[in-house]
């Protein structure tokens, strides 16, 4: 398809540079199939189900968080073992289960009781990846939002933070430590593009690796209006979610990780009922405010949340994978420690059940933006 690109030589030598600097901001694992990045961690998964006897373990490092937070839990169930030092830390979050045309008004209501003005962000309760959040500017956006959701499912709904930067944070914690540990830190770089002065956000999304994944999976949609052309140098945000399967990159920042960030993360963790392993999804104003332990937390993940520093560019395999084994290995052996002081695992039929309907849910959620 013709954007409306220069077709001389010389615009294409530059295209080819373009993309040469592209290819190399894309991370290895990214570039490696999905199937095949999938067996080293499988096979460990394996084997340290055999060490330990159970293919699920890691479930039970969160008893109170459905299979432990591994997969088909929702997001609210995080908030309901908050206590009040974590909530305060915590978004400003409403409810809703979609109940037809009048889950809309049912949500408005809602809203005003919390206190919360549009723009809002909205999205499922139980989801992955960003799938399905989208952010909404007005009544008539919430109102379509869940006209095109699952009925009967839930909806969450929060405050949208203006706040530029958003990171995620790693913790872990044995049952027998007194504290726990930050064991990664994630840096997200949100899908944009940058205008010339020449073609629209469209067309330079056309150009760029990680742009042109936006949409491409059918569940999701550019946030902003991809037929204006931007000033020569301006930064376009094209998406809400940073997700890599819409453009957006992860940074391991790791070795930035502060005292105070680390404390800040434990007291907060140590403030939920029973939590040991996950990751703070978070959003904060300047860099230096994250370090300081200052943020505010959007979302919790457990013991299923990705070890995406890994997908850092700049990392090589050898290193990515050594981050993805070494969370493995740290899940199993808090999973075995909660199992010594009486939890049992979920059973790997309840595990796939969970899986299968989440998995179908995501295919039904209106596309994110």
């Amino acid at each position: 398809m013709n954007h409306g690109l220069p077709q001389n030589p010389a615009a294409g030598v530059k295209r080819d540079l373009r993309h040469a600097q592209i290819v190399r901001s894309v991370g290895r694992l990214e570039r490696l199939p999905k199937w095949l990045n999938l067996v080293p961690i499988v096979l460990q998964w394996v084997a340290l189900s055999l060490r330990y006897r159970s293919i699920t373990l890691p479930s039970c490092a969160n008893p109170f968080i459905t299979a432990g937070g591994l997969v088909g839990e929702g997001k609210m169930e995080y908030l309901d073992i908050m206590g009040a030092r974590a909530r305060q830390a915590t978004v400003t979050t409403v409810c809703v289960t979609a109940t037809g045309a009048g889950a809309a008004g049912e949500a408005q209501e809602a809203l005003a009781r919390a206190g919360l003005t549009y723009p809002i962000v909205a999205k499922p309760d139980l989801g992955w990846c960003g799938f399905g959040v989208r952010r909404i500017e007005d009544r008539a956006a919430l109102q379509r939002y869940f006209a095109a959701f699952p009925p009967g499912e839930r909806v969450v709904l929060q405050q949208w933070l203006p706040d530029a930067g958003e990171a995620g944070l790693f913790y872990m914690r044995s049952p027998d430590q007194a504290k726990g540990q930050l064991t990664g830190l994630l840096l997200r770089h949100f899908p944009r593009v940058t205008g010339d002065g020449l073609h629209t956000v469209e067309q330079l999304m056309a150009t760029d690796l990680r742009a042109r994944r936006l949409g491409r999976d059918g569940a999701s949609e550019p946030c902003c209006d991809v037929n204006r052309v931007p000033a020569r140098g301006e930064v376009v945000r094209i998406a809400t979610v940073g997700s890599t399967r819409v453009g957006g990159r992860y940074e391991n920042a790791s070795r930035l990780v502060t005292p105070e960030l680390a404390a800040a993360v434990d007291a907060i963790a140590r403030d939920m009922k029973s939590f040991h392993a996950g990751r703070f999804d978070v959003k904060y104003a300047q860099l230096d405010d994250l370090l300081a332990g200052r943020f505010t937390i959007i979302e919790v993940n457990g013991a299923g949340s990705e070890a995406v520093h890994a997908w850092d560019a700049a990392l090589t395999l050898r290193q990515a994978y050594r981050i993805i084994f070494a969370k493995q290995r740290q899940l199993f052996a808090i999973g075995h420690a909660m199992r010594q002081c009486g939890h049992r695992p979920v059973g790997w039929r309840a595990l796939l059940r969970h899986q299968r309907r989440q998995q179908a849910l995501i295919s039904r959620y209106p596309p994110s933006n």
